[in-house]
């Protein structure tokens, strides 16, 4: 590829790796089923791949109550297809963020209740957060972790607890990047609550030339269905922005930080493009082709 595109998840029948040119030009299907529920995408531009999370097969409607998620890779022409993490070894994994530079890719673990980590190549797979245990714990949607994000350079990890539909049960946490050694992660002392009582909080991204931590809400208006930030920095935090308004159950969230802009995915199928510096410029850059989950950006 020698352009820059954009990379989705489509969940029509049958799903679909779509790669489209960032004004919805050019759509190419890099591989033609992924299942019945992929969800997560993320790029690794310095060895060529694309991964994405694959729910896995067994569910009652939203709910997975089966342990039998994977990890998948191809290369950034749809070919060279891996398992990275077979089935069974994570439960429900949701968003997941590729930290190509110091060689981890790192995903939330939905109905597993766990915040994950592994090498570029599954290997090292570490829990980095445990919010529960039980069947009744992954009952509470409370403790469904659901979107990640990761500053490498301040050393944070981000993710989100969605809680029930539109419940304003959500939260967005933070917690150092690295386990403490000997440390328990379902006993980590060292974890913020950042935002309570959202509506649906879903995707995250981290913006770190502004410092900014980005989310999409598939909640109920006025502050879901959004594409929210926040600025966060060490001494203080801001209150969240409502970025963009009117989604059709808002999932997906990826940015081009060349660009100084986003690109938002949702249910009703519909990518959002809106500029990071006058959020007023938005539109919509595709649809038509089926709901969509995951999405990130690939720089030329």
């Amino acid at each position: 590829m020698t352009s820059d595109r954009i990379l989705l998840l489509n969940i029509g029948s049958p799903s679909r790796l779509l790669s489209i040119a960032p004004d919805g030009t050019d759509v190419k299907t890099l591989v033609a089923d992924l299942g019945v529920a992929p969800d997560g995408i993320s790029v690794d531009p310095v060895h060529g791949h694309i991964f994405w999370t694959y729910m896995g097969t067994s569910h009652d409607g939203e709910d997975f109550n089966v342990n039998d998620g994977s990890i998948e890779r191809v290369d950034l022409d749809g070919t060279g297809h891996v398992t990275v993490i077979p089935t069974g070894k994570t439960f429900t994994p949701k968003q997941m963020q590729c930290d190509a530079t110091n060689g981890y890719i790192y995903w939330c673990d939905r109905e597993g209740m766990r915040v994950m980590r592994a090498g570029l190549d599954g290997s090292a797979q570490t829990v980095l957060v445990q919010t529960g245990s039980t069947d009744e714990d992954r009952r509470d949607r409370r403790r469904h972790c659901v979107g990640v994000a990761v500053d490498p350079a301040g050393g944070y990890l981000y993710w989100t607890q969605k809680g029930k539909p539109n419940g304003n049960e959500g939260r967005i946490m933070r917690a150092p990047l690295d386990l403490p050694e000997g440390a328990d992660p379902a006993a980590r002392a060292d974890i913020e609550v950042m935002f309570d009582n959202l509506p649906e909080p879903i995707d995250l991204d981290w913006h770190a030339e502004t410092s900014s931590l980005y989310w999409t809400d598939r909640g109920d208006p006025p502050r879901g269905n959004t594409l929210n930030r926040a600025r966060i920095e060490r001494d203080f935090t801001m209150d969240p922005e409502i970025v963009l308004s009117g989604l059709h159950e808002g999932i997906g969230l990826t940015i081009d930080r060349k660009g100084h802009r986003a690109f938002v995915s949702d249910l009703g199928g519909f990518v959002h493009a809106v500029s990071l510096t006058d959020p007023d410029e938005s539109s919509i850059v595709f649809s038509g082709h089926g709901p969509f989950t995951g999405i990130a950006y690939l720089p030329s």
